[in-house]
Parts: structure tokens; sequence; C-alpha cells
């Protein structure tokens, strides 16, 4: 509470206690202190404003930085030659990524279609059926997952997964097959994670509702809860199409790397990031330039796939 005087300020404040304390401020003392927070907050926004311009700066260096690099064998060959061309071989001058793209597709597919249902599933059991204890341990895990090293995933994909696909399928054991599995697992942290966040989430008042009406544990996470949590789950598919789509060493390590258009889940294939990474050491020229503009291509879709993603979620929510 402030008293206010002809000169003077007395603000009275009560702590946890008994007792009170009295304080007495003369109204320029207030004024300053008043100028000293303003103050203090003005350069609070202004430093906050200048981290989130400093993140967009870099962001837009390094698009610009892409398009400069990337963008002159583009105008020399079209991009419509460039995307749809079938041949990558830069040593005759022939730079068509339509193997890679079609190789990325493939390679994230099978892993959505390994990572999302387990993932799910596995976020519906933590958030809604597993006791408390059991959940801890199970989180703890799946973080310790997350903080596994790619190549790590790569290299048992390589010693484990290559030889029985071999063995048991046929084929040369690197391919797609091998590749969509590696990538399913190590985009489960980020599924389960998400998709418990956005379960957790859902008010309990929903899930009383429906059991009140006779309803079983089972229904009301189909019924209630999931339709609730769609925007989420799907972020939470974005995300790890994501993961998918930026791996590059561990699908290095078991797809094969074949620059050519996979007719079979057991067929070698190589992925634009991968194509990336194997040849940007020693390229040069026109070969350089390509593989900038792979990056060019490899931006779009992801801010393809982003900007559908805020759409369906949109549209979920109304």
């Amino acid at each position: 509470m402030i008293i206010l005087g002809r000169s003077t300020a007395i603000r009275i404040g009560y702590d946890t206690g008994s007792s009170h304390c009295i304080e007495v401020h003369s109204f320029a003392e207030l004024r300053r202190m008043r100028a000293v927070m303003r103050r203090r907050e003005t350069l609070v926004q202004w430093s906050l404003a200048a981290v989130a311009l400093s993140a967009i700066a870099v962001l837009a260096l390094i698009i610009i930085f892409i398009f400069k690099e990337g963008s002159p064998i583009i105008a020399r060959l079209g991009m419509a030659q460039f995307i749809a061309g079938t041949k990558w071989s830069p040593t005759r001058g022939m730079f068509g990524i339509l193997p890679m793209i079609l190789g990325s597709v493939w390679v994230t597919l099978g892993a959505l279609i390994i990572g999302v249902p387990i993932g799910l599933a596995t976020a519906i059991f933590l958030a809604e059926m597993a006791p408390s204890k059991t959940s801890r341990i199970l989180k703890s895990a799946i973080q310790l997952l997350a903080g596994i090293p790619s190549v790590i995933f790569g290299f048992i994909g390589l010693i484990i997964l290559v030889p029985l696909i071999r063995q048991w399928l046929g084929g040369p054991g690197f391919s797609i097959l091998a590749a969509g599995i590696v990538l399913g697992i190590m985009i489960l942290p980020t599924i389960i994670s998400v998709c418990y966040d956005v379960l957790k989430a859902v008010p309990q008042a929903y899930r009383e509702g429906m059991l009140a009406l006779g309803a079983t544990r089972w229904q009301t996470i189909r019924m209630v809860v999931l339709p609730a949590a769609r925007p989420g789950i799907i972020a939470a598919v974005i995300l790890g199409m994501g993961r998918a789509v930026g791996e590059t060493m561990a699908v290095i390590m078991v797809a094969g790397n074949a620059t050519k258009i996979p007719v079979s889940p057991l067929e070698p294939v190589r992925t634009l990031t991968s194509n990336i990474a194997l040849e940007m050491g020693y390229a040069v020229g026109e070969h350089r330039e390509a593989l900038f503009a792979t990056g060019i291509v490899l931006f779009a879709v992801i801010a393809l796939l982003n900007t559908l993603a805020r759409l369906v979620a949109r549209v979920e929510k109304v």
C-alpha cells in the first residue's frame, strides 16, 4: 500500500511473518526508480530482439550462400532437367538428382512406416496406461536412446541388419529396407517424446467425462484423447520426418549409395544428404555447384513439408 503526502510517498509492505516494514521515499526517488526500471526493461527487450534477429540473420545468410553457390548450374541446366534427370555422373557433366530424390523419399517413408506406429503406441502406453514408476524408467531409456550417436546406429545396422537382409531376403543387404529400419529406430525418441507431451496435455476432464459415460479406457483413448492430441501428433510425425530426411552418416553406412532409381526395397540407394556428404570433399566447378543446388532442393522440400504440416495442424484445430 502506498500513502501519498505532499513531498513523500510511504510504501507499507507486509512480509510472511507478523511484522511489517515501512519505506519512505520522496517523489523524486520514486521517479528515479521508475526510470531505472523502464531502462532495464527496455534493455532486456532490445537484447531479446537482437537475439531473435541474429537467429533470423544466420538463417538468411545460409539461404543466400546456398542459393548463390547453387543457382548458376540450375540456370544453365534448367530446374526441370536438374530435378528430373536420371543420370548423375559429374565426370561426364551429367547432373540429374531424380535418383537421390526418390531414394530420400523411399528411405523416409520406410522410417515413418516403422517409427510412427511404434512411437505412437509407446507414447500411449507411457501416458495413459503405464504405472508412474514404469513410465519414468522407460522415459529414461528413451532419452538415453536419443543420445546415442548416429554412427553407432549405422555401425549396428552394418554389422547385424545388412547381413540378415542379405541372408534371408536376398540382394546385397545394403538397401532401402536397411536404411528405413535404422532411421525408423533413430526417430523413435523424437516421436515418443513429442506424442507423450501432447497426450499429457489433454485435459483430464475429457477422460473423466468419457469414463463417466461408461466408456472403457481404450475407447476413451481412441475416441477422445487421440483426436484432441491430433495436431501435436502430426507435429511429432513431421519432426521425425525432418530427422529422417536430414540424417546422413547412418544412411551412408547401410543404404549402399548407388546413384540409380530403385525399383525394390532390397536395392541400394543414395539420398540427397548422402550425395552431398560423399562428394563435397573433392567437388570443384560445376560438380560443386550441383551439390549446392542439391542443397537448394533439399531446403525447399523441408520448407514445403513444414508448411504443409502447419496447414494440416491449423485445419485440425478448426
